[in-house]
């Protein structure tokens, strides 16, 4: 191993462990109330005194400045008596900062203040800027910012559960109007209710500027979110810098989004995506093609080629059944040719599975999604993937081993899904046999190769490669 990769996998996995003890220590001084059943401590219990509903102030930090944050404002926040929250440890700091665990809307949201009314939330906003002011903190979604660049979010919202039920429809988060009324508090909106004004928007004469069309004004159209989440969002857009226009994809990659232990961001994971995808590109590989790059307000933009089909998962669930045994090994066959050539020229994808594969509608296979690839002889200290189509040993503590045998774990889950109708489940793992009778025994056998815990025994993707091709002439 690598002096340099030993160095930095140690001092990653020393850090983790500081940061993590220290914010434990922190918010047994100010977070003493632990939340029944929830990710939250609090700083006090609630009392009869606390409003149901006001502005409510969010500040935001990584995982490697939340740390800092609570440091900060912990002390003047509890010395004022005041309501405020956060997770209840970084590892929870960094599943909210995904987006994934709990919701969009909750990135960022590492501090939630609660003041007792708008002068108060007025003189904090200020205050927690002031103390807070250079910490790289996430954009929260739907909040308005305080101050450029600083780490204060607001919005006005319920501090307590009120809903509205409604018979047949899911209930939703409700705030009262001036008359008692319960309504809806979209938490998806920047829009404060009617009968607000936001007491936060500074009063000083406008400053008229020269407004500069951007990239996404002039050259690209966005139509339709295809995903979000803390890193960045997936869009599907026009490209009008040629005639016709074409579909492209445009990734953004956020300043300080889901930021991870090494100190890369989602701007950072763009920029390598793009990289990555040029390099494979020029090896002779079909991934999406790349249109350009830009930034854009503390954003990295990625624009690619729109590849016309349906991803792998939903063509199989679209199916109703499971393809035949024919289909199965000619598509499991694409699958791994496409990962012994990308091995091939010294990468590993880490993101191989059924909805990173597009099915044209000629049946080709084509591959999206490398922001997670490394090269082979350089392997990534951290994790990266998808559930069910990691291997066992994906959390295991790195010591500069290689990550190509977790490119052929999820290798045999794509052929296992696509064989047995669904993907392997670690839990109650069961033979791919058992979910699928009459498989040829040699296909059985080499799934259940890939599949194995002990990585050394998985076939190299060229290998399993030259045996589909004898099972195909079976």
């Amino acid at each position: 191993m690598d002096s340099h990769l030993k160095t930095t996998t140690r001092n990653i996995s020393l850090l983790y462990a500081s940061l993590e003890l220290s914010w434990l220590e922190l918010c047994k001084r100010y977070l003493p109330v632990a939340g029944k059943n929830s990710l939250w401590r609090f700083s006090r219990e609630s009392g009869p005194d606390d409003p149901e509903q006001g502005w409510k102030l969010h500040l935001s930090a990584t995982i490697l400045d939340a740390i800092e944050l609570l440091k900060k404002v912990g002390p003047e926040l509890s010395n004022r008596g005041l309501l405020y929250k956060a997770p209840s440890s970084l590892r929870e700091v960094d599943r909210l900062n995904s987006g994934i665990y709990y919701g969009y809307s909750q990135v960022g949201k590492v501090l939630t203040v609660y003041p007792r009314n708008t002068a108060e939330a007025v003189v904090l906003a200020k205050l927690l800027n002031r103390l807070t002011y250079g910490i790289k903190a996430p954009t929260v979604p739907f909040d308005r910012r305080y101050r450029a660049r600083g780490t204060v979010f607001y919005r006005y919202g319920a501090f307590t559960t009120l809903e509205i039920n409604e018979p047949g429809r899911r209930a939703k988060f409700a705030i009262k109007d001036p008359a008692g009324n319960l309504i809806e508090d979209n938490r998806q909106s920047q829009g404060n209710p009617e009968w607000i004004s936001d007491p936060f928007i500074p009063k000083r004469r406008a400053i008229r500027t020269k407004s500069t069309l951007t990239p996404l004004q002039t050259t690209f159209k966005a139509f339709r979110a295809m995903s979000q989440r803390g890193k960045g969002g997936v869009y599907q857009a026009l490209d009008l810098s040629v005639d016709p226009a074409r579909l492209c994809v445009i990734k953004q990659g956020r300043r300080n989004g889901e930021t991870t232990w090494d100190g890369r961001d989602g701007y950072s994971r763009i920029n390598h995506e793009a990289k990555v995808l040029d390099l494979l590109s020029k090896c002779g590989l079909c991934v999406p093609r790349v249109y350009a790059t830009f930034k854009l307000d503390a954003a990295q933009y990625l624009v690619t080629e729109f590849i016309d089909g349906v991803d792998l998962e939903s063509w199989l669930l679209a199916k109703r059944r499971r393809a035949s045994i024919s289909v199965a090994v000619s598509l499991s066959l694409q699958v791994s040719d496409l990962l012994s050539r990308i091995h091939a020229v010294g990468w590993v994808w880490r993101d191989c599975k059924p909805r990173n594969l597009i099915i044209q509608r000629n049946g080709t296979l084509r591959p999206i999604d490398f922001e997670g690839a490394c090269l082979i002889n350089k392997p990534d200290p951290l994790p990266f993937g998808t559930t069910s189509y990691l291997p066992p040993e994906w959390n295991a503590p790195f010591q500069g081993q290689s990550r190509l045998p977790e490119d052929l774990y999820a290798l045999g889950s794509v052929m296992y899904l696509i064989f047995a109708g669904c993907p392997p489940d670690a839990e109650k793992a069961r033979a791919v046999q058992e979910m699928r009778h009459g498989l040829p025994a040699d296909l059985v056998t080499l799934i259940n190769q890939l599949l194995s815990s002990n990585p050394q025994d998985r076939p190299a993707a060229s290998e399993v490669r030259r045996r589909l091709g004898e099972v195909r002439e079976w």
